[in-house]
């Protein structure tokens, strides 16, 4: 006889990616992807990993927007972001001359154009190229996928914007906080530049009546847009290293000897706002997880139900139990952009050659600043090898995550 039990169908747990942002650090989350549908999956039978969600911010929101209009044929589409990455050069994405350098007292002024230190019509035409837009929406109407989520701070108030695209099954998630607007929109190149526009170094994103920067500014790991699309596990691909579960200097031997010049001090900051996220968000729902579970066993097994009806009843949201996964860089990115800077190889025009060495303050053994503007094919290959290595280091923990 079978019982009830064993005649039920088993409900696969819906899964989300999220993608951190960091301009050219990118490179290191495709690496991760890479891995995940190529060899992981060959381990699983050539049966790629279920995504359900995807949720990305700054340079984590184009390849979140490419891997989206991939859904059908992921393995295809990754091999190709792949092929994208590793040909690009910084005039690709870029563009600084004359003009840009004529301009740099408007970037630092203001005024009613809106302006970065380099021209970024040639990401614009990439982003607009390169990614199947279409592809995305169809890819949530068929239900390949049953959220997008792209992050972008609003300039005048501050706020995150969450620019949302789901399957028609989906609900727009409420309860973020009242510091983050969810809007749905049908997601295009516009909402992905916004979220890619690093301040002051890109410019501002105009969509609608209003004006959007770079999304990791306050939300670089979108963790919460993912649980609120009803992801029980999260894999967080982040740009940052880590070294026992401790968030650490991105070049702990280096001494700082001289005083520190404006351009070393930019990629610090950048360094704060758009890497430092990561473990203290997956910390904090760690600590979510550990009170449920401690909760279960001092108050019995309804204290999650309780919790979430009293939550549920001054309208917010139930507690579960959300299981999380992260990928990070095991070495220092902005010492390999240092090193693969000052070996002089860089791709592209002489211009573009001499502002990343320029970039490379010769301070330390890092160029943090670098690494977030290095758009150099080459210096994606080795981004791209490391998160690949990383993710391998992960493969078991991987397999068993994504079951």
């Amino acid at each position: 006889m079978t019982s009830e039990r064993w005649s039920k169908p088993v409900v696969p747990r819906s899964v989300a990616l999220v993608l951190s942002g960091g301009g050219a650090r990118g490179a290191y989350e495709v690496g991760v992807l890479s891995y995940l549908y190529g060899e992981l999956t060959r381990l699983r039978g050539n049966l790629p990993p279920r995504v359900d969600v995807i949720c990305g911010t700054s340079v984590g929101a184009v390849n979140a927007c490419y891997l989206a209009a991939h859904m059908a044929d992921p393995v295809s589409g990754v091999k190709r972001l792949v092929d994208l990455w590793t040909s690009i050069a910084f005039e690709h994405v870029l563009r600084f001359d004359l003009r840009q350098a004529m301009r740099l007292p408007s970037v630092l002024r203001g005024g009613t154009t809106a302006s970065g230190l380099f021209d970024v019509q040639p990401m614009v035409d990439l982003v607009t190229r390169e990614i199947s837009w279409k592809m995305v929406a169809r890819s949530l109407k068929r239900g390949l996928l049953r959220g997008l989520s792209v992050s972008a701070t609003e300039i005048a108030t501050g706020r995150t914007t969450l620019f949302m695209d789901t399957a028609p099954d989906v609900p727009l998630p409420v309860g973020l906080g009242a510091r983050v607007v969810v809007e749905r929109q049908v997601i295009g190149p516009q909402h992905a530049l916004a979220s890619a526009a690093i301040p002051l170094v890109f410019p501002p994103v105009r969509i609608g009546s209003l004006l959007y920067c770079d999304g990791g500014l306050r939300q670089n790991t979108p963790i919460a847009p993912a649980i609120r699309l009803g992801a029980e596990r999260i894999l967080v691909i982040g740009l940052s290293r880590e070294t026992r579960g401790t968030l650490v200097n991105e070049s702990p031997t280096s001494q700082v000897n001289n005083a520190p010049g404006a351009l070393f001090l930019l990629g610090k900051v950048l360094n704060a706002f758009l890497l430092d996220h990561v473990q203290t968000d997956v910390e904090l729902l760690g600590r979510i997880n550990q009170i449920l579970e401690d909760g279960e066993q001092v108050a019995g097994p309804g204290f999650a139900a309780r919790l979430s009806a009293q939550a549920m009843s001054r309208g917010g949201e139930p507690y579960r139990r959300v299981e999380t996964m992260l990928v990070r860089p095991s070495q220092d990115i902005g010492r390999i952009a240092a090193q693969h800077v000052r070996r002089g190889k860089l791709s592209g025009s002489i211009v573009a050659r001499q502002l990343l060495s320029l970039l490379d303050n010769g301070m330390n053994d890092e160029s943090d600043l670098a690494s977030y503007l290095l758009f150099d094919g080459a210096f994606a290959r080795k981004l791209i090898d490391l998160g690949r290595a990383d993710a391998e280091a992960q493969r078991d923990r991987l397999l068993a995550f994504l079951e």
